[in-house]
């Protein structure tokens, strides 16, 4: 089983086993008898060879595989072949439908053509159309009736699509000219990591030249001229010079590229350093006067060297700095003199002071008059009245109720303190019970004796008898006692 035959059956939904059968049969002859069936198999094809294009995995006769173009040949058949199924039958009729709607361009008339791909679709040209350009452009093999691979490049449009995502998230923060103008080869450096989704990998010169035509031509998003590309600005960053490469961009570009390559060196000699200090150490370790010395020397010069690129490199820094101030400089210039025009139309519209002074002058009396014209018909009607008793008379009736409320609020409060009050005096005399009657000491007995002898020569009277009961009774034992009246 080949490598995109694999990536097929382990990402693709469509190209599981109960479904390959009818994949690899010729299913040619469904285009009218079973539209539907037809253009399901068609679709499938499509959508699984754009994304093992995209993931790297489409076989290729150069050494680097490409993500945005599709080299077909018969090795694409060799690539798909399996024991049981053989090779796909209908391949090249699903090649043929998707060059016939423009999903797949040959690269040749892709790069060479001026307009959009957007703007004159390629589905438009009819399927014989298609066929005739193909053999002009000398493709061997046009898709046709017998359903043979066409050989040659084509370009991919749903995974230039996905490219020209992917590039614009990356770009999403690059703002003002030095940020946005590169050389060729530093934008490809730059942004070709960000495009594809395994690490590793790298764009080929061919998906390079079709993704920059795409992104420039049918997106509008760059300018290039060849050697130099911008990334054109969106809001305040565009221009009248946005959609050309000027000779500011081309400075731009070659300088950032020479302070990358500086960047590099410096950081190949910072560590030729570090292998040269360490192969001296290792040679003074083991008694080697000569390799010592001969790596001291290398080191030396080597120090040397990364000094002069170090002060190469920040002087090419402190002039990308000043270029820098002088395009935000430009774009300050340029807002203030769009704001300068904005100010004059105004004022211009608004026509000066004297003006002014008239609009409100005549707004005065205007205002004015309205307010004489309400005095009179308010003098000509009945006037509104409101007395003043009746408004009293409801405000005292509201205090009234209110108080009321107020009341009611504290009397309950009362009545509650009061049943709390009576209750603890409940329990406080029912725990005095519960302790039982104390006993008396001899003075108190010799007391009561004394005092019984004196009630024998004194009678109480009735309301003296009554006060001596109610003192040995309890509160729950006392009865209501009547006095009898003599």
């Amino acid at each position: 089983m080949g490598e995109l035959l694999d990536y097929l059956l382990q990402n693709e939904g469509d190209f599981r086993k109960a479904r390959l059968p009818a994949l690899y049969s010729d299913f040619t002859p469904q285009r009218t008898l079973n539209p539907d069936g037809y253009a399901a198999n068609v679709d499938a094809w499509k959508r699984g060879l754009s994304s093992a294009l995209l993931a790297g995995h489409v076989p290729s006769r150069s050494t680097q595989r490409s993500h945005f173009v599709l080299e077909l040949d018969d090795s694409m058949l060799h690539a798909l072949e399996t024991k049981s199924l053989g090779q796909p039958l209908a391949l090249g009729t699903v090649l043929a439908e998707a060059v016939a709607n423009g999903e797949m361009i040959p690269q040749k008339q892709f790069l060479d053509s001026k307009e959009s791909v957007y703007y004159k679709s390629w589905g438009s040209l009819g399927w014989n159309v298609a066929k005739w350009g193909l053999r002009k452009a000398g493709l061997v093999g046009a898709p046709g009736a017998d359903g043979k691979i066409p050989k040659g490049q084509f370009a991919v449009l749903s995974n230039l699509e996905t490219g020209a995502k992917r590039f614009s998230s990356a770009a999403s923060d690059r703002a003002g000219r030095f940020g946005r103008a590169f050389s060729r080869a530093h934008f490809r450096r730059t942004f070709e990591k960000g495009l594809l989704e395994t690490q590793g990998q790298t764009l080929s010169d061919s998906d390079f030249d079709v993704l920059v035509k795409f992104l420039s031509r049918d997106k509008g998003i760059l300018a290039t001229d060849g050697q130099t590309i911008k990334i054109r600005g969106r809001g305040s960053d565009t221009d009248e010079q946005d959609t050309i490469i000027t000779e500011e961009d081309r400075a731009i570009g070659s300088l950032k590229e020479l302070m990358e390559d500086l960047t590099k060196q410096t950081d190949a000699l910072t560590q030729r350093i570090d292998e040269l200090n360490a192969a001296a150490q290792e040679a003074v370790r083991r008694k080697n006067t000569v390799s010592a010395r001969a790596a001291l020397k290398s080191k030396r010069l080597a120090e040397t060297n990364l000094s002069r690129r170090f002060a190469t490199l920040g002087q090419l820094e402190e002039v990308a700095a000043k270029i820098e101030q002088a395009a935000d400089n430009v774009a300050l210039v340029k807002v203030m003199q769009s704001s300068t025009v904005a100010l004059k139309n105004l004022n211009a519209a608004v026509g000066g002071a004297d003006k002014v002074d008239s609009v409100l002058e005549n707004l005065r009396e205007q205002m004015g008059e309205v307010d004489e014209v309400g005095n009179i018909i308010a003098e000509a009607g009945p006037a509104a009245t409101v007395d003043e008793a009746e408004v009293d008379e409801e405000f005292e009736a509201m205090l009234a109720e209110e108080r009321a409320k107020e009341e009611a609020i504290e009397r309950k409060k009362r009545e509650a303190q009061q049943e709390k009050e009576a209750e603890e005096t409940r329990r406080r005399l029912a725990e005095l019970e519960k302790l039982g009657p104390v006993a008396k000491p001899e003075e108190a007995k010799e007391e009561e004796t004394t005092t019984a002898l004196d009630r024998e020569k004194n009678p109480p009277t009735p309301v003296t008898a009554a006060a001596g009961e109610l003192e040995g009774m309890s509160i729950e034992d006392r009865e209501p006692i009547r006095l009898a009246a003599e």
